[in-house]
């Protein structure tokens, strides 16, 4: 039996009812952690989504369920000891959303940069009185220098379409090197400390996982470091960032603006985002494409029929 916590695309529903007993949510709406916990006890898989938090206490001691498949890459979520030490292996999906967040990356870029929301915003409230000379002069970002923190998959082709289509100079932090494939048709400068890279950019976008050491990786002192003209991007995880500091640092006017497609808290937004009018806030779309929210969901239909074979699925986590 298989159990989803939220709907997934119609045509993926459809694999899994042909294959698999599928207990399927009764909405949209998210289901609650009670809901959760009862489906790993009922289940023998548990199909589930960033979204939902799977922590030690969720998890029955003696769960029924054998292997979460997450939909989605990043895993953070999910409490991967508690379900190590229960008997439950975790997958995954990367790869398959690298150009659907890529590009949504530069759409943030792009928006801020030229302040596309706030424009948007007055007309559609009836405020925009004509063409003017003065009238929202944004940032140009051909020749601006982008700083890409986390130079993996997403990181990178965010790089390289900065790089190739917008004439964009790139520096990157990453911990770890590089593959060469990855820089393939663009240059790009490693910076082997994070502050000096913060200080040097007109375009910070974050592209790192959510780990202990990320954890407000941009805190009040980092964001400090900006120039007052420099925007932050965020398509990663939402917690590398201190939201109350960033919204201070917008209301300050130390910073230019910032793009951001996920939160710490998600659905909630902090006001002081809310109320600044250089934060574009999208709600946590860089995945959805049809082509990537279905590639996705294939990737799951394999990592379920491999473990179904007694095989080592091939997204597997922990």
């Amino acid at each position: 039996m298989v159990g989803l916590t939220r709907r997934l695309p119609a045509s993926i529903e459809a694999q899994l009812a042909s294959r698999y007993d599928l207990r399927l949510p009764a909405s949209e709406a998210a289901r609650s952690r009670l809901d959760i916990r009862a489906l790993l006890a009922t289940t023998d898989v548990l199909v589930c989504t960033v979204a939902d938090p799977i922590g030690s206490a969720d998890i029955p001691d003696a769960p029924r369920t054998r292997l979460i498949a997450n939909y989605g890459v990043g895993v953070n979520h999910i409490d991967l000891e508690a379900a190590r030490a229960r008997g439950i292996i975790v997958t995954n999906t990367p790869g398959v959303l690298t150009d659907a967040t890529a590009e949504l990356a530069i759409t943030l870029m792009l928006m801020v940069a030229r302040r596309a929301g706030e424009g948007e915003r007055q007309l559609r409230a009836g405020h925009w009185t004509g063409w003017e000379p003065t009238h929202l002069p944004g940032m140009g970002l051909t020749g601006r220098v982008l700083g890409i923190v986390g130079m993996g998959r997403i990181g990178s082709e965010t790089a390289r379409r900065a790089a190739c289509g917008l004439g964009m100079s790139v520096r990157y932090y990453s911990r770890s090197s590089v593959a060469p494939e990855r820089l393939a048709g663009f240059n790009a400068e490693r910076v082997m400390e994070l502050d000096e890279l913060v200080r040097s950019v007109d375009v910070l976008s974050l592209h790192c996982p959510l780990t202990p050491e990320t954890y407000h990786l941009m805190d009040a002192r980092r964001l400090e470091l900006m120039q007052p003209h420099a925007l932050v991007i965020n398509t990663s995880r939402g917690a590398v960032i201190d939201e109350p500091e960033l919204a201070a640092a917008l209301a300050r006017g130390q910073l230019a603006g910032c793009g951001l497609d996920v939160y710490e808290q998600e659905p909630r937004v902090h006001p002081g985002l809310l109320r600044s009018e250089r934060a574009v806030l999208l709600p946590h779309m860089g995945s959805a494409t049809v082509e990537a929210r279905t590639a996705m969901g294939h990737l799951v239909l394999e990592n379920i029929a491999a473990w179904e074979r007694g095989q080592q699925p091939p997204n597997l986590v922990n």
